[in-house]
């Protein structure tokens, strides 16, 4: 479209001009003060401050749609590749139906590719058929519910997880990737990137954050991430870890002692390589945040096929979710 340009929008005309008119979609039971400050807090963590961006499309100097931009690394096998994350795609209401998002995304992935990137990928909340349309493939999206009485209630003395314990959480996760063809890498700023949004959630929620963790001496066995939500009498799963087999036959235990009392534990179903450890449960499709990506090299194709193989199994940890 003739006269339109996509450019970076600073975080406080951010503030001032977006969050005002998607905290109705996206503040998820926020009060409006803290929806501002929990986006802020993101923006200006270390990972915020070099691997994220807020964007938006403009028709002379009026702002016609925004978008999140963030870049993570991607692995598949030993390779690394180069993620363009997206989220947060917002045309106001009066200008909708005229092809601004479209145009936005499609110029934005056309600059990805030409500087390097191997894949864009996003969690759809609503219209996967949209994205479709600019070349993204839809991967399974489900839910898995299981029993707590119904896993094992082996005496493993977990504990809760601490800040010091958070190095053998890491490996814990690095050697479960090295498990699977495909999946997110984390670095440090990852980590704390992502422990600050498990801690956002978990504080507007209305459930208590409970991460355990399983240590062998000074080492970390196994962990599972989730909230204790007793309106849903629940334990919600964010993800788990182990860090070989004899760790990881403790995984439904750990889950069960994470549940407490609670009757079920809920989550999204998880990746190759934990999947497998749990009883088969009730999997049902999600209907939201369903993950999709779209190739931007030929590196980039060969990833999507390695996660496409993945059938039985979701793509990534809710952890992941953006």
């Amino acid at each position: 479209m003739p006269g339109l340009r996509v450019r970076h929008i600073g975080l406080d005309a951010y503030v001032r001009q977006v969050l005002p008119q998607t905290a109705a979609l996206w503040a998820d039971g926020r009060d409006f003060e803290t929806y501002v400050a929990q986006t802020i807090e993101i923006a200006r963590s270390p990972y915020g401050r070099l691997h994220y961006r807020t964007a938006g499309l403009y028709d002379g100097g009026t702002m016609v749609a925004s978008f999140k931009r963030y870049e993570r690394i991607v692995h598949a096998g030993t390779r690394r590749l180069r993620g363009l994350g997206i989220g947060a795609v917002f045309t106001p209401p009066e200008r909708r139906g005229r092809g601004y998002a479209s145009a936005m995304l499609a110029g934005e992935l056309d600059r990805a590719r030409a500087g390097g990137c191997d894949l864009a990928y996003l969690f759809s909340d609503i219209h996967p058929q949209f994205y479709s349309a600019l070349g993204f493939t839809a991967f399974p999206a489900r839910e898995i519910r299981l029993r707590a009485d119904g896993l094992p209630a082996t005496r493993l003395n977990p504990a809760r997880l601490e800040d010091r314990d958070w190095p053998g959480v890491r490996r814990c996760y690095d050697l479960g990737e090295r498990r699977r063809p495909a999946g997110f890498t984390r670095s440090p700023l990852v980590w704390d990137w992502i422990r600050t949004r498990m801690r956002q959630a978990a504080e507007t929620g209305g459930g208590q954050k409970t991460d355990l963790v399983l240590r062998r001496g000074r080492s970390i066995a196994a962990y599972v991430l989730g909230t204790r939500d007793p309106q849903r009498d629940a334990y919600v799963l964010d993800e788990f870890g182990f860090a070989d087999d004899a760790a990881a036959e403790t995984i439904p235990a750990l889950l069960r002692a994470a549940a407490g009392d609670l009757r079920r534990i809920v989550g999204w179903l998880p990746p190759g390589g934990a999947r497998e450890l749990l009883p088969k449960g009730a999997v049902r499709k999600r209907r939201q945040a369903i993950f999709m990506a779209a190739p931007l090299s030929p590196a980039g194709g060969l990833l999507l096929r390695a996660f496409a193989e993945s059938a039985k199994a979701d793509p990534c940890w809710h952890a992941e979710h953006v």
